[in-house]
């Protein structure tokens, strides 16, 4: 069975073919770094980390772009809110998604290009599209015409006559279904120039602009959150094709992880920070509880779930630990038949989890049995399946310990700050400062910053 996906655009399962063979082009929609990031954003970053590895172990060549909003409201309110520069809160918190990715195991992105590195190209799009009849400028701002684009609204199954684009009232609008593609600068914030007046780009801009900086005109797969459907990715769709591109051909996107029913999100104060998280689980096992499910169907979070995912990582594990202890180094094997079958159906990640413990199953009995030949066999088709996941357990021992002892540290450190901030509050400032140099003599630096104190060791 040849890789099917679930298109959006279409509502079906239809075949992968790309368009270039032996190559596959992928565009993610990434973080806006407003903030430090939670399980929710990580769980799209690992889906479609998952399968950038399997069309790779298919033999194709992935192009896999992700991108970074570092200019938004968001940013904006909350860089002046803690009272530091907006660029300098942006560049915070990108960092900050790029280690929870590195720490979960992604592989790193072919390109992680900005938006406020791509304004020219942003300019160049919103020029095609004015002369093209397909969008206007008005009092400094750029808009793009829904009615000129008579596709509108197929992605995301909205009517045209009933869609809200959720944005606030604009000068100069021509009809209340338009959208955004420039906002006009205004005092305080940082602008760019253009030939219709200093601004900022809109958010729907900047994916379209950088998706044909670097893939082209025309890309194989566009993903993101369900939630981004509408009205980021109709608007995307719209003003890429409205300018003459073809754009992607197929929309994949991942379902939301849920607290209580509701979707994970900063604005609803119901997060999971990822260093939280890997305070409690180790980063493979927070890995293997976000890409265990299918990657369309929600997580609820819950701390029964992640325990139950924590063990069954660790029974995998523990197979491949005794099969290396017992025979020696176990090679990546071949993937068994059904393993194939479930990855090909859509990424269908339950099924093919289901063929890793049958083989961990049927490899523990041979061990109990003598039959070590077996259980290498089982161990190196169950290290294949499980890098296909970037689980593969002999791939993360070698961090396995540092992470234990990082955890370990982070939980002593962690209650001297508690106590460093409690005497701050008391204005016990000496007992404070002798927290501090007591830390600092261990070789952990402390930085107060207005998300809380950060620690490190000096050498990291």
């Amino acid at each position: 069975m040849a890789l099917h996906l679930h298109d959006t655009a279409t509502r079906t399962t239809r075949e992968f073919t790309p368009i270039t063979p032996g190559k596959a082009s992928i565009y993610v929609c990434g973080a806006t770094v407003q903030g430090v990031p939670h399980i929710g954003h990580m769980r799209g970053g690992l889906n479609f980390d998952v399968l950038r590895r399997w069309l790779t172990r298919g033999g194709l060549d992935v192009a896999l772009v992700r991108n970074v909003t570092d200019i938004d409201d968001k940013i904006l309110t909350k860089a002046a809110g803690a009272g530091r520069p907006w660029w300098e809160w942006a560049a915070t918190h990108e960092r900050a998604f790029q280690e929870a990715y590195a720490l979960l195991g992604c592989l790193p992105a072919s390109v992680e290009p900005r938006a406020t590195g791509h304004i020219t190209q942003m300019v160049a799009l919103m020029d095609r599209l004015i002369e093209g009849g397909h969008a206007y400028a008005a009092d400094g701002n750029v808009y793009f015409s829904v009615a000129s684009f008579p596709d509108y609204g197929a992605l995301s199954g909205q009517k045209p006559d009933e869609c809200q684009q959720g944005e606030d009232s604009a000068s100069g609008k021509r009809d209340a279904r338009d959208f955004t593609l420039w906002k006009a600068a205004k005092p305080g914030e940082p602008s760019w120039p253009t030939p219709w007046g200093d601004g900022r780009p809109g958010w729907h801009l900047e994916c379209s602009a950088m998706a044909g900086a670097y893939l082209g005109a025309e890309f194989d797969i566009h993903g993101g959150g369900i939630d981004l459907i509408f009205p980021h990715h109709e608007n995307e769709v719209a003003q890429s094709r409205a300018a003459g591109d073809g754009f992607a051909r197929y929309w994949l996107h991942n379902a939301w992880v849920t607290m209580s029913g509701e979707k994970m999100a900063k604005s609803l104060g119901n997060t999971v920070s990822i260093p939280e998280m890997l305070r409690r689980v180790r980063a493979q096992e927070l890995r293997y509880y976000l890409v265990g499910p299918h990657y369309r169907s929600n997580i609820e979070y819950s701390e029964e779930a992640l325990g139950e995912a924590e063990k069954a990582y660790q029974r995998v594990e523990s197979f491949i630990g005794k099969v290396t202890a017992r025979t020696g180094a176990v090679e990546l094997g071949e993937l068994p038949p059904g393993f194939t079958t479930a990855m090909d159906d859509d990424l269908a990640t339950p099924s093919a989890l289901a063929e890793v413990h049958n083989a961990v199953r049927a490899g523990n009995r041979a061990l109990d049995s003598g039959d070590d030949a077996q259980a290498r066999a089982f161990a190196a088709a169950t290290r294949s399946m499980m890098d296909v996941f970037g689980l593969d357990p002999l791939a993360w021992s070698d961090s396995t310990s540092d992470s234990g002892l990082h955890a370990a540290l982070d939980d002593l450190v962690g209650g001297l700050l508690a106590e460093r901030q409690s005497a701050r509050a008391e204005r016990d400032f000496a007992r404070a400062d002798a927290i501090r140099d007591r830390l600092l003599g261990a070789g952990v630096t402390v930085e107060d910053t207005p998300d809380g104190p950060k620690w490190t060791l000096k050498d990291e």
